[in-house]
């Protein structure tokens, strides 16, 4: 392509994406030929180029002596038009789709679940066998608005032993962690606000946040927490609506927030009225517990979200927001209007295996399988030149450096010929930083061959 036509199409780009985006609606007009050439720093005619191929495409109607203005009805919403074009390597939508539809045989060390192998299947089996026997209303009616009053309890006993004095009255069950921020994100934001997230942070967060039509702000991500001086400064110019964070255990890095860090978070957010949005999905994986952000505010400016599709099962959907009560019960409100009801047998589900003793067996189980899985996977990653950035506190993930010169794109690429899925840094990183690392799910990292594909895979 010509340096002309990498200007054509950039015009291009950009004004499809303004229409896809809805930031240009039906009968918008564009700028002037020479208004837009003198903005692009391009030259008349290349406009004029692109505004035709426009034309052409019926995306835009030209009327002499007035200009060009955007036509048809307003297009469906589209996520890959929203954002910049990604490779496909590096694009969260396609890669979570990728890992979602590999058919056996594939393996997924890239995917962030755990194996079925790692998950308590008889006790699972036993559980929906003894919800067989319950009455007829648990298998087949709807759940109240707010969601199963019992779970409701254990989830607020739970979280109090984490430190967060909260009420069932505070906590309001959802289908699951993403559904959970996705009510938060229609709750709270309007198209075009700002979002802040970390950089790099889990995936699916851009892609979710996308859909909303947000402005997605990276933050760098240290081994303590967001890079203070430039948390700060991103608050400063963009006033965010919205932090969105992990708890514990961060995705992809494995780090944990300090107390410190936690502290002047919090204060930064407050003196900004940003209201902190702290993902607790992979708390249970916690081998020594870390400062919670919903702790040291008392769920004040600051909601918790969380699920049991990591830790116990994604086929039971059950989720939950902790939140202040007036949020609680406008979420509620909004949660009826979207999905009018939740699953009342799920809600039973995971009621009875956190109360049975199971789920507390199960996660020290898994716990002690990580920690052997995530040394196991440092030491044979370590011939191959690829280093962890830190040694993660728990967890299924390594957040690992490759070689100067290896470009984790290009490895997962000649991976997934293979059928090994990998998870290359830059789907994680919005400022795109993150080009030489990748992210090891340690407990889908068993099998030999993922050894070798990922070495053949390196070699120049």
């Amino acid at each position: 392509m010509t340096q002309a036509a990498t200007r054509v199409e950039g015009i291009v780009s950009g004004i499809r994406q303004q229409i896809a985006s809805r930031c240009l609606l039906p009968g918008a007009r564009l700028p002037s030929i020479r208004r837009c050439a003198a903005a692009s720093r391009v030259s008349v005619s290349t406009v004029v180029d692109a505004y035709e191929r426009l034309v052409a495409e019926g995306l835009v109607a030209s009327r002499p002596g007035s200009g060009f203005f955007v036509r048809g009805p307003v297009p469906p919403l589209s996520l890959v038009d929203l954002g910049p074009r990604l490779d496909r390597e590096v694009d969260p939508l396609w890669m979570s789709r990728q890992a979602l539809e590999a058919p056996d045989g594939v393996l997924k060390p890239g995917c962030g679940w755990l194996p079925s192998s790692w998950m308590p299947e008889a006790a699972l089996r036993r559980a929906v066998r003894r919800l067989g026997r319950a009455p007829a209303a648990t298998l087949t009616d709807y759940d109240t608005p707010l969601g199963s009053a019992a779970l409701r309890q254990v989830l607020a006993r739970r979280m109090g032993e984490r430190g967060i004095a909260t009420s069932p009255g505070q906590v309001l069950l959802v289908e699951s962690g993403t559904q959970a921020i996705d009510l938060l994100c229609r709750y709270l934001l309007s198209p075009g606000d700002a979002v802040l997230v970390d950089d790099p942070c889990y995936f699916n967060f851009h892609a979710l946040l996308r859909a909303h039509q947000a402005r997605v702000v990276g933050v760098p991500f240290t081994p303590r927490g967001p890079e203070l001086d430039l948390f700060a400064q991103a608050l400063a110019t963009h006033r965010p609506r919205l932090y969105v964070t992990t708890a514990a255990l961060h995705n992809p890095t494995g780090a944990t927030l300090s107390p410190a860090v936690a502290h002047r978070v919090l204060r930064l957010a407050a003196e900004a009225g940003c209201t902190i949005v702290e993902d607790d999905i992979l708390g249970d994986f916690e081998e020594q517990p870390a400062p919670r952000l919903a702790a040291l505010d008392g769920l004040d400016r600051v909601v918790q979200v969380g699920s049991f599709s990591k830790s116990l099962s994604a086929s039971v959907r059950c989720g939950h927001i902790a939140a202040r009560r007036d949020w609680i019960e406008d979420l509620a409100d909004l949660k009826t209007a979207v999905s009018f009801g939740g699953s009342r047998l799920s809600a039973e589900l995971i009621h009875a295996l956190l109360t049975d003793g199971t789920y507390r067996r199960h996660m020290e189980g898994v716990r002690r399988g990580l920690a052997s899985a995530r040394a196991d996977v440092a030491r044979r990653l370590r011939p191959l030149g690829i280093v962890p950035w830190i040694e993660p506190r728990g967890g299924m993930f390594l957040w690992c450096e490759l070689p100067a010169g290896v470009d984790a794109a290009t490895v997962a690429r000649r991976a997934l010929a293979q059928d090994v899925v990998l998870a290359p840094g830059n789907a994680f990183s919005t400022a795109g930083t993150a080009g030489r690392f990748m992210r090891f799910n340690v407990a889908q990292c068993g099998s030999e061959r993922m050894f070798e594909v990922l070495a053949a895979a390196m070699r120049p």
